[in-house]
């Protein structure tokens, strides 16, 4: 992917969820909601404060990180559907866990 992110923004996977639920049952494409957990692609180099110093953001390619339900801008680059966030809408990252693609 040849795509850089502007100033605060995020390229974020979405990390799909299970499609059973623990006690086994099939969870059919209709009733799922989207996921709210998915996998930093890019950053952006950061925002300027008011200084004009630009900020490096707190998260990395790679992190994986949980964001709102309804964040981002979805965008299909390459064929893959991606969001494009920024960096506040994302609440945070899941540490110690690994991403497997």
């Amino acid at each position: 992917m040849n795509f850089r992110p502007l100033h605060d923004r995020v390229v974020v996977r979405r990390i799909e969820s299970d499609t059973k639920t623990k006690g086994g049952i099939i969870i059919p494409d209709t009733a799922k909601e989207k996921p709210q957990e998915g996998e930093v692609i890019a950053v952006g180099p950061g925002a300027r404060d008011e200084n004009g110093q630009i900020q490096a953001l707190d998260v990395k390619a790679g992190d994986r990180v949980l964001f709102g339900k309804w964040s981002g801008t979805e965008v299909k680059l390459d064929g893959e559907d991606l969001l494009i966030m920024k960096e506040s809408d994302i609440m945070g990252v899941v540490e110690g866990a690994t991403v497997s693609a």
